[in-house]
């Protein structure tokens, strides 16, 4: 770390509670303190973090979720930088335990989904079976829900849709995905059902989703760009004719924080290697009509792309 910083101008390093100081080892509501020498160092507050840089720094790396109100209150006679040009490049590789610990937090994502067809849908709002999931969530062990979705039939088209008091009815395509930090890591899993009965032509459209998924997964692999398993998703779908109603991202990395990289995208220069955790999150969105998204947390190794959460992709009914 300390050579990126060296590399990068960076004299000190303040990072508040957030994955980079989850990942540098920070615990509590304090704030953490890197220099070019010495142990890192706690703070309460951003004004005693202050008293801890150099007066001889000229360039300072500030955590990426710093609020104004912090950054105000730092006061230092110095540049402000991003602290994620020292520390993304470091976070993309994960070691063993961590990808343990990203297949403990995808399986419990999965766990939540898994009950999703022992549910009573049939009357019931987006919104009141998004808040019966962020309980389930926290049964499970979630530190932190980041995100529940429930879209029913043309809401499950719109992709960042936030359920609301619509009533999901039998013929409606349901979309539910479920993200939150278990263990410190970050997982989201997203699946489709059908209410009663799929709609007409969905589950055609189902299918090109995980055909684009697998080709993702294929692509996966350490020494190929993370920019390539991208397009692979992606020629899939265009070659299927539904390419004006692709997502444009089909994967980005998940780890401490619920998106980091590498990004599966046109231009993402990464090189993938082995150890790195990544969400295949393919799309098809149909407007005004219903939608399809497909999500699981795969990690890349030397054999290729092994999916840590191992929920069943067959299209299921919802029957009450």
């Amino acid at each position: 770390m300390r050579r990126r910083m060296a590399e990068e101008g960076i004299d000190a390093l303040v990072l508040r509670p957030s994955p980079d100081f989850r990942y540098l080892g920070g615990v509590g509501d304090g704030y953490l303190v890197v220099t070019a020498d010495g142990p890192p160092a706690s703070a309460a507050g951003p004004l005693e973090a202050a008293a801890l840089v150099p007066d001889s720094a000229r360039r300072i790396g500030v955590d990426p979720e710093m609020r104004a109100g912090e950054l105000f209150s730092l006061r230092v006679e110095a540049e402000l930088v991003l602290a994620s040009a020292v520390l993304a490049p470091l976070r993309l590789n994960r070691g063993p335990a961590e990808v343990a610990a990203a297949g403990r937090a995808a399986s419990a994502a999965d766990a939540v989904l898994l009950l999703v067809p022992e549910l009573a849908w049939f009357g019931t709002t987006e919104r009141a079976m998004a808040r019966r999931l962020r309980a389930v969530m926290v049964e499970t062990g979630c530190e932190e829900v980041l995100s529940v979705l429930v879209a029913a039939g043309e809401h499950s088209s719109v992709p960042r849709h936030v359920p609301c008091e619509r009533v999901i009815n039998p013929g409606d395509a349901l979309l539910v995905s479920v993200c939150g930090r278990w263990g410190d890591h970050c997982s989201e899993v997203a699946r489709v059902f059908a209410v009663a009965e799929p709609p007409e032509d969905f589950e055609a459209m189902y299918s090109v989703v995980l055909a684009a998924q697998r080709a993702a997964l294929d692509a996966l692999r350490p020494g190929a760009a993370a920019a390539a398993a991208g397009r692979a998703a992606l020629e899939v779908i265009e070659c299927s004719g539904y390419g004006p109603y692709a997502a444009e991202r089909p994967g980005r990395g998940v780890g401490l924080g619920p998106e980091e990289g590498p990004w599966l995208v046109p231009g993402d220069p990464t090189v993938l290697a082995a150890g790195m955790t990544v969400c295949v999150e393919p799309a098809i969105y149909l407007p005004e009509l219903f939608g399809a998204r497909v999500a699981d947390v795969a990690v890349c190794t030397p054999a290729g792309a092994e999916r840590l959460s191992g929920g069943s992709q067959t299209l299921q009914v919802v029957d009450r």
